[in-house]
């Protein structure tokens, strides 16, 4: 579904990332970890079209992409959930999910998405007249993952969903990924999480100063002594 090929991506001298190369199948969960500045944003970013490789390729469905405006990377049904959520904090819980159905691809179906995020995340319902900045910050969360819903993605990036989220509410947030997996949206996974996002992915890559240093199921790398040693302290 989504493949990228050989990318390098910098900023400025500084090179983020060095010949990456990943495939994202059709319905599957794929996982990407790494430490910090492993270049995990830099790669989400340059496949939404918020960054523009210097070399390599993003071919979606087949159609290199790499360098397209981020608009139009979206309506070609690639959604982003952005670290740090992102809300518009002045406006509702509704005009909130309402801006995520403005691509034309969601227009017509906006109700329906609409009524879709509500099922999945009930507390927005109750929410919905609330201005999005007096929400938690796991409220704020469902609200982002909503919004992109509302896009009509096919294959939605979440970057770091848990970041600075209570336990409890970390479950809930990754079943929601876990669900809407199983419903058919292909997803990639960036989390810090590294163990709860590896027992999840069917597939993973492991990033390391914007190299992919590992791949392979995501239960294999569970197990791979380097990762274990690297990033779950075993």
């Amino acid at each position: 579904m989504l493949r990228v090929e050989n990318l390098d991506v910098f900023y400025g001298d500084a090179q983020a990332l060095d010949g990456v190369s990943l495939d994202i199948a059709q319905g599957a969960i794929v996982a990407i970890v790494g430490a910090n500045g492993a270049g995990k944003t830099s790669l989400i970013r340059t496949i939404a079209g918020m960054h523009k490789p210097a070399r390599g390729a993003v071919r979606y469905r087949g159609k290199d992409i790499a360098g397209w405006p981020s608009h139009k990377v979206c309506d070609l049904g690639i959604g982003q959930v952005a670290e740090g959520r992102q809300v518009f904090p002045s406006l509702s819980v509704a005009e909130n999910l309402m801006m995520g159905a403005m691509l034309p691809r969601a227009r017509a179906s906006r109700a329906r998405n609409l009524e879709r995020a509500y099922a999945l995340f009930p507390v927005l319902t109750e929410r919905r007249q609330q201005a999005a900045g007096t929400l938690s910050g796991g409220e704020q969360q469902m609200l982002a993952i909503g919004r992109c819903l509302m896009g009509e993605p096919e294959l939605v990036m979440f970057d770091e969903p848990s970041l600075g989220l209570a336990p409890a509410v970390v479950q809930s947030v990754l079943k929601a990924v876990r669900d809407l997996n199983r419903d058919g949206l292909t997803c990639v996974l960036v989390e810090q999480n590294v163990a709860v996002s590896l027992k999840l992915a069917s597939h993973a890559y492991v990033l390391e100063n914007g190299r992919v240093t590992l791949t392979g199921s995501g239960a294999a790398l569970l197990g791979d002594d380097r990762v274990r040693q690297a990033y779950l302290g075993l």
